[in-house]
Order: structure tokens, then C-alpha cells, then sequence
């Protein structure tokens, strides 16, 4: 398979070592559905926002990505930066860490800024975790893409991922590696945020931004599916499950107790 555009940056020694490690195991295990790579801008800082539907789906993204000619720094989990060897070659591959419920979390956001203000390409996933909702339809967002993207004045551009999870299922820790899975993925035109851009960034101005991000990475993913999406969107925060770990393994451990 052919990439639809060359690669222009050099991705350093990290970066190129999971490459070369990663893509051909992707070339064999996964049937490739891709489309819109066109939109994502061949150079110059921007924001991708994705969906998040398993703990594999960052490398498929990736591969998206990398196909069409970019290197990408994801915003991930700052637990992945404490693992021995996987946390200092994440963090030699320029990926950036998130503190997620910590007061820390403002450092994350300052990376991300700087780095697309340098030219990179940063993928967010505004549900900050992998979906609770029942069908997999994206959740509400944070505001983590939206911020960035006004504060530096770059593209937020969607990206829809559906079948990955097959590969692997949400918090599941065993693959089903064949048959050969399709995984598909979708990015669309940038989102239009042109009338939020010299307002102030107010909680209301975010929260905007935020909700047509989702909904144009929600319009995606109905595209690939073939279905509508619920209407109201699913809320972590009114819907009672944790906001991040494993919920399954949440109650389980809440029964045991009880």
C-alpha cells in the first residue's frame, strides 16, 4: 500500500524505532479503510481530535496520520510516562503527558500549545478516555482540544476511528488478532470555530468550541457506521461511572467490598 503523502519531517531516532516496529504488524493484522486524510494540513501546527474507543486506537490513528505525511504528538496518560523503557521512549518520541484530575494538569496543556506553535501535530481525545457509552458513540468533550487550538490560533481537524475496538476491546487484555479486522478512519474538514477565535476564552466560549468538535467527530462515525448517533450525548459526570480507569473493574471491586 501506497501512502497517500510522503513524509517530510524526520521523525527521530524514538519515533522511527516505533515505525519500524509498529507499522508492519499493522500492515498484517489490520484491513485499512481510510479517508479525509486530505484535510489534515501537510505542514503547520494543528489539533486532531479523535474518538477513543480502545487502548489500541492510538496506534491505528497514528498510522493514519503518518500515511498522510505526519509525525503525531499524542496528549497520553502521564501513567504510560512512569512504565520502565515504554515511558522514556514515549517520552523521546515528543509524546506529551496528561495529568489527568490532578492540579497538574495545566502543564499538558502548555506543552500542547508550544508544540503546535512550533508546527507539530497534536492528537487530543476530548472524552479524555475511552467511551462509557453503551454503543460506543462519543461522549461529551473536555475542553483540552478547544483551548488549545484558540489559545494558539491552529485547525482543530475531526477524526472518526470505529473497529479497532474489535482488535482489542475496551480495558480488555487479551487481542483477537484474527481474522484480519477492518479499522477505519475518518478525519473531516477543519471544524469551524472562525467566529470564536478573538473572543475572549470564557467557559461559554469553550464549551461551544468543545460541542461542535464533538459534533462534527460524531458526524463522522455515523458515516462509517451507518447509524445516527443518540441524540442527547453521553455525560460521565451525570451519568454516574468513573471518569477514568476501567468501569467494570470499578464495581466489581465495589461489590467485593460490599
Amino acid at each position: 500500500m501506497a501512502y497517500p503523502r510522503r513524509l517530510r519531517q524526520r521523525p527521530g531516532l524514538a519515533f522511527g524505532f516505533c515505525v519500524l516496529v509498529a507499522e508492519p504488524v499493522l500492515r498484517l493484522l489490520t484491513k485499512r479503510r481510510w479517508s479525509g486524510g486530505e484535510h489534515i494540513p501537510a505542514e503547520g501546527g494543528v489539533v486532531l481530535a479523535a474518538n477513543h474507543i480502545s487502548h489500541l486506537d492510538p496506534f491505528t490513528c497514528a498510522h493514519f496520520v503518518y500515511g498522510w505525511g505526519r509525525i503525531v504528538r499524542f496528549l497520553t496518560k502521564s501513567e504510560l510516562f512512569e512504565v520502565p523503557l515504554v515511558g522514556r521512549l514515549v517520552r523521546s518520541a515528543g509524546q506529551i503527558p496528561v495529568y489527568r484530575l490532578t492540579t497538574d494538569a495545566s502543564l499538558s496543556f502548555t506543552a500542547a500549545v508550544q508544540a503546535v506553535q512550533e508546527g507539530e501535530c497534536v492528537v487530543v481525545y476530548p472524552e479524555g478516555t475511552i467511551t462509557r457509552q453503551p454503543d460506543m458513540w462519543p461522549m461529551t468533550g473536555r475542553t483540552g482540544a478547544a483551548r488549545i487550538a484558540l489559545s494558539a490560533n491552529v485547525p482543530v481537524v475531526p477524526v472518526a476511528q470505529w473497529g479497532v475496538h474489535e482488535i482489542l476491546a475496551p480495558y480488555a487484555k487479551r487481542p483477537h488478532l484474527l481474522p484480519r479486522k477492518t479499522v477505519w478512519v475518518s478525519a473531516g474538514p477543519p471544524v469551524d470555530l472562525a467566529d470564536l477565535r478573538d473572543r475572549p476564552l470564557t467557559p461559554e466560549v469553550l464549551r461551544e468550541a468543545t460541542r461542535r468538535i464533538m459534533d462534527d467527530v460524531t458526524g463522522l462515525l455515523e458515516g462509517i457506521r451507518g447509524e445516527k448517533a443518540p441524540v442527547e450525548r453521553f455525560d460521565v459526570r451525570t451519568a454516574g461511572v468513573a471518569q477514568i480507569g476501567n468501569p467494570a473493574g470499578r464495581k466489581r471491586a465495589r461489590r467485593r467490598r460490599s
